[in-house]
């Protein structure tokens, strides 16, 4: 037995009418495509059901599985404590899926209450498993259920976890659905929830257009950039759901697609077939990583590349790297400050700098700032010396902080802001990613800070040159 059945399912809890009322009739069609997709799970014989969410805890380093005996949750955040569930935990087949996904080489640890309280997050059902099992249910599907939680992992790693389920599935002898749950773009109109951003519609068509063809291939190489100005939650699971269609012909529909409120919702349905060696993808992922890592590394920037080779130097010996033997341009010779931003799979992994100067030049600046961004921000767990080719690695030299009047100083795509409060204060560089007024500027950056809205403040505008 094995992986008989996958899908995609959007989870607005809107489209639940106990939750959205008469708006619900805005998403009929979703609710219908759901209706359907319920339908062919039943009707493919399935005897478990496993669902990948991204809003339960999400590990940078890893994926996490539920194993509490009893899967519990309602809708009361949503004013609907009345749609409830309490469905049991196929423990055994959760452990089963661990341990294959260890074998492809992917982290994928039990968590459980006694877990989840050390961690710090809940493990009740969340919305992105409910609101697509409210309709599955109301297809009349009553499965044993494992709950998956999306990682911030490569996108090789996510898809080798696909794998897993299907080894899984096969070691058990049981067949089984695993459905994604995730919404497109969040960024579709101009009242959408996260704002608007035109990519949000060409990411929506582009990768639509994908799943039609069930195309692993192209939709791994979706531009990142693209995807994170859509503002999505569907990407990460639905390249863990392709990944159990390894080697195998599909029988791909996308039956419905809708984005009435600023956010797509896409309902899809994968049917395996028999082995086919022209998808057999993995090998070919883990050709075009490479490729892309030396693609980075060859077009990187001075001080980009100065900013990893200290990192790997530090992790490798403990000790920062002499600025003696870097043939630096001329134009670092001078003092600033200097930022050292650090990306992995398009999310943060590190951002540490100075305002002003603290070394002789700003060679030695991005030294040892690429340090601190790398093992000292106490956001992020240090980076491990396997991640340093994945980075994508940004420096930011800043000029001198001038003070301004007020908000109408402030261009968040030119300036960042300097926000200060007696000894208290907070920055944030310019031209970030889903920062689009001065006031959202300010407020971030007293947050930052720890300053209260209401407190007055000084404000300060810089400059950067950003070295990608």
């Amino acid at each position: 037995m094995s992986v008989v059945m996958a899908g995609l399912c959007p989870h607005p809890p809107i489209m639940v009418p106990e939750v959205g009322g008469k708006g619900a009739a805005e998403v009929a069609e979703s609710q219908q495509a759901m209706l359907e997709l319920g339908r062919r799970v039943k009707d493919s014989g399935a005897e478990l059901l496993v669902f990948i969410t991204p809003h339960g805890p999400v590990f940078r380093d890893g994926l996490a599985i539920n194993i509490s005996p009893r899967l519990k949750g309602d809708l009361g955040d949503f004013q609907a404590p009345q749609v409830s569930f309490d469905l049991e935990n196929d423990v055994l087949a959760a452990s089963e899926i661990r341990l294959a996904a260890g074998e492809q080489g992917v982290l994928a640890v039990e968590i459980d209450a006694k877990a989840a309280a050390r961690y710090g997050v809940g493990i009740e059902l969340d919305h992105g498993v409910m609101v697509p099992l409210y309709f599955l249910q109301q297809a009349g599907l009553n499965l044993p259920l494992v709950v998956v939680y999306m990682g911030l992992l490569p996108f090789v790693q996510l898809y080798k976890f696909g794998m897993a389920v299907q080894a899984a599935s096969r070691a058990l002898g049981k067949k089984t659905a695993l459905l994604a749950s995730g919404d497109l773009s969040h960024r579709l109109t101009p009242d959408a929830p996260a704002g608007y951003d035109p990519a949000g519609k060409e990411f929506d068509c582009e990768l639509v257009s994908l799943l039609k063809k069930a195309d692993v291939a192209g939709i791994l190489d979706i531009d990142p950039e693209l995807v994170e100005s859509a503002g999505e939650c569907g990407l990460r699971p639905i390249i863990m759901m392709l990944g159990a269609l390894e080697g195998l012909s599909v029988d791909a529909e996308v039956l419905s697609y809708q984005g009435p409120f600023g956010v797509g919702y896409g309902v899809a349905s994968f049917i395996p077939g028999q082995p086919d060696k022209n998808r057999e993808f993995v090998s070919q992922l883990e050709q075009q990583r490479k490729k892309k890592v030396a693609t980075r590394h060859s077009a990187e920037g001075f001080l980009p590349s100065l900013a990893r080779s200290s990192l790997a130097h530090y992790l490798k010996t403990g000790r920062e790297m002499e600025p003696g033997g870097t043939q630096a341009p001329a134009d670092f010779s001078g003092r600033a400050g200097v930022f050292v931003s650090l990306k992995k799979e398009g999310q943060l992994r590190g951002c540490i700098g100075t305002v002003f100067p603290q070394h002789d030049n700003i060679i030695e600046e991005t030294i040892n700032n690429a340090i601190s961004a790398g093992v000292r921000d106490p956001r992020f767990y240090p980076v491990q010396p396997e991640e340093i080719d994945e980075l994508e690695i940004s420096v930011d030299v800043l000029n001198a902080p001038e003070p301004i009047k007020g908000l109408n100083d402030l261009d968040t795509k030119r300036f960042g802001v300097i926000v200060k409060s007696g000894r208290r204060s907070g920055l944030l560089l310019p031209n970030l990613e889903g920062i689009d007024t001065p006031e959202e500027q300010v407020a971030i950056a007293r947050q930052k800070a720890g300053i209260g809205l209401d407190e007055p403040v000084q404000l300060e505008r810089f400059e950067v040159v950003r070295y990608k």
